[in-house]
């Protein structure tokens, strides 16, 4: 293995499929041990960046090292350094969990003297227990995911790449799911995961916010909230879509986005907070709370996003 500081290090990452920019001058690094959150909606270009550091697609410009290893140069050695998990891992149906585990850890190379207990550990590790001997078409979402993790990292591999793995997974199961990540990180795997999932990403060291591209943000989850401008106000009233409209307009506005059924909105400063609930109660709509609140990581993204849009245009194509 080569000697690494980093388990990835990206300079100016950037991918083009011909005239459209999907990653553009990415720059990030993951140190040993690590989770690494890429953070933002579909089409920011959270996948292609995965891509080229699994070595399936070549950088248009820019490089990046993964466990030591340039893509560009030595993508068959990380693609035998890493394990890979999305939403589509490719699990066999017809196949019983342990067989589908027996089967992955003979394609990755598990000396077959190591093999049974190796499989053994991986079904206590994700608790796997008690349904190993099931048919795979029979376990239910959680229970494939955590199959599916459990090959993935079948050959200990000491970089793990997890592509949207939790999508379409109840809330109790991804929060389970994130136990097995937070464990294996502490043993000393680095994690690189994608995620739109902005509850999932206050469970990583550090977050890079994606939008059309580009990387918007890069930080801590707290540092982030902390360093998000202006003050976050919570506003309860009867007409949320009016009072939404109104605020968008009101001077000393930053931003403004529905949450639900209440109103999420960014001042520049408290002194705004009275003369916006009279101008919104001047409008006839009944304003029944208004709190000074801690912001999300969604507040902050969707706040990074109105300022990204008010400098330039959207892109009018996207990919992932």
């Amino acid at each position: 293995m080569n000697a690494y500081s980093n388990a990835i290090e990206t300079f100016d990452l950037t991918r083009q499929f011909g005239s459209f920019t999907a990653v553009d001058k990415v720059n990030f690094y993951v140190p040993k041990g690590e989770i690494f959150g890429l953070l933002g909606p579909n089409g920011a270009g959270k996948t292609t960046t995965i891509r080229m550091l699994c070595g399936i697609i070549k950088p248009s410009s820019g490089n990046a090292s993964v466990l030591g290893f340039d893509i560009r140069k030595d993508s068959e050695e990380i693609k035998k350094n890493i394990g890979y998990m999305s939403q589509k891992f490719s699990l066999y149906n017809d196949l019983k969990a342990i067989e589908n585990l027996q089967f992955y850890a003979a394609i990755y190379g598990v000396e077959k003297s190591e093999r049974n207990r190796r499989i053994q550990d991986l079904i206590d590790q994700s608790g796997l227990r008690g349904v190993e001997y099931e048919l795979t078409s029979s376990l239910s979402g959680a229970w494939r995911q955590r199959l599916a993790l459990a090959c993935a990292i079948a050959h200990k591999p000491p970089m793990l790449f997890l592509d949207e793995a939790t999508a379409g997974v109840d809330p109790l199961s991804r929060r389970e799911f994130w136990d097995l990540i937070y464990e294996m990180a502490s043993e000393g795997t680095s994690i690189v995961a994608t995620t739109h999932y902005m509850d999932e990403a206050e469970y990583c060291n550090t977050i890079g916010m994606m939008y059309q591209a580009e990387m918007i943000a890069l930080a801590s989850p707290d540092r982030l909230k902390d360093e998000m401008p202006g003050v976050l106000v919570q506003i309860s009233c009867d007409k949320p879509l009016q009072a939404e409209e109104i605020a968008d307009q009101f001077p000393g506005v930053i931003d403004a986005a529905l949450h639900g059924i209440r109103l999420h909105v960014t001042l520049k400063n408290e002194d705004k907070i009275t003369a916006l609930t009279n101008t919104l109660q001047a409008a006839g709509i009944l304003v029944e709370d208004v709190e000074t609140i801690l912001p999300s990581l969604e507040d902050v993204f969707i706040n990074m996003v109105e300022s990204r849009l008010k400098e330039k245009p959207q892109n009018s194509l996207e990919v992932n």
